[in-house]
């Protein structure tokens, strides 16, 4: 019997990588925040153009893990990444050594000068590569915030297979159930999973430990109801800066787990 931790993702990054955003140093890797918060499946994401190929090291210590979702595409400050191809020869890689790998990951992808790099077509020879590039099939992710499904990406989300949809700032997850039926509508067919964020990057602040019961009271009701394939939570560079939410969120996923 499928059980709600086996809908539980980690949006895994490398220690510290959120330090823009939060004062507080981070030392926990994507394994050890798996680990911490009893999760046994992450999207593994590059940001500020780390790590850099060869991914072997990481998809060693992952190895444990259910499933892992590597980067093709990081971060929007990962320049790495806009060169027009992305790091999905790695992934395929990566793919072939390691069975637990299951797909390649878009962030931060609908962003004007990403997506001149990166017109439909050339997410559509992505995905195909994705099938036929390795042993196995492998799945196409991308990220979609609550603020850009009024831009032109009908045509990219036909060529991915799991949409994963976020909530940039806090105060918008009023509009959460109302966004995310949108997207869904959007993208018949496809799986969806829902961002949380244990942190209110949007307006770089704290979140209220209200709000992220809020939040994940609707998520839990969509895992449930089938109405959402995951969560993804972000992430490890905030679960070992003293937030009360996480010490909230890892209680919340312990308990529903079961």
């Amino acid at each position: 019997m499928t059980k709600l931790r086996d809908k539980f993702w980690l949006w895994g990054q490398s220690p510290n990588a959120h330090v823009s955003h939060i004062a507080s140093t981070s030392r926990m890797t994507a394994m050890e925040g798996c680990t911490y918060l009893g999760i046994d499946r992450c999207c593994r994401v590059v940001m500020l153009n780390h790590p850099r190929p060869p991914f072997d090291q990481e998809s060693i210590a992952m190895e444990p893990l259910k499933e892992l979702v590597w980067s093709i595409i990081g971060a929007g400050g990962s320049e790495c990444n806009d060169d027009g191809q992305g790091d999905i020869d790695e992934v395929l890689r990566q793919a072939d050594m390691f069975p637990n790998i299951t797909g390649g990951v878009l962030d931060d992808f609908f962003f004007k000068w990403r997506m001149e790099l990166f017109p439909p077509e050339s997410i559509k020879k992505i995905n195909e590569k994705l099938k036929t590039g390795c042993s196995r099939p492998l799945d196409l992710w991308c990220v979609v915030y609550d603020h850009q499904m009024d831009l032109p990406i009908q045509e990219y989300l036909e060529h991915c297979d799991v949409i994963t949809f976020w909530t940039w700032k806090s105060e918008n997850l009023a509009k959460m159930e109302e966004n995310f039926k949108r997207l869904c509508d959007m993208t018949p067919g496809k799986r969806h999973m829902v961002g949380c964020y244990m942190y209110d990057y949007g307006n770089n602040k704290e979140m209220s430990l209200e709000t992220m019961k809020m939040q994940c009271a609707k998520y839990e009701e969509w895992l449930k109801d089938g109405s959402a394939d995951g969560i993804i939570i972000c992430s490890n560079c905030c679960a070992d800066v003293g937030l009360e939410t996480v010490a909230w969120t890892k209680n919340w996923l312990k308990k529903i787990g079961g």
